[in-house]
């Protein structure tokens, strides 16, 4: 049975997120998942192409200052690493979409 339409989409957009988040290259997801590299930088550009002209609300605020290791307290929220020294914070109860879709511009080349 093949995929249409949406879940295709969905299938995509859940690969490309996962193999960013990964850290792995292209080629070493790929392997691991049984898909080619280049299905995946195609859908890559697929999914970039179909976010233009999408906005999503982002609010930059003020860096913490740095503090000691040994006084930091578990944190509830997930610092996301990005390119360049950026990070974004992701609290419980996100929604996974958002934060793809936020990723997809923030790092569209990743």
């Amino acid at each position: 049975m093949t995929e249409h339409g949406a879940d295709l989409w969905e299938k995509w957009r859940a690969l490309v997120s996962e193999q960013i988040a990964s850290g792995q290259s292209v080629a070493a997801f790929c392997k691991a998942r049984g898909v080619t590299s280049s299905q995946m930088f195609a859908w890559k550009k697929r999914l970039r192409e179909a976010d233009k002209g999408q906005f999503i609300e982002v609010q930059v605020t003020a860096a913490e200052p740095l503090r000691e290791v040994a006084s930091l307290q578990p944190a509830a929220a997930i610092e996301v690493r990005l390119c360049g020294g950026r990070s974004i914070l992701v609290e419980p109860g996100f929604n996974a979409d958002h934060l793809r879709a936020l990723l997809a511009v923030l790092e569209p080349e990743a």
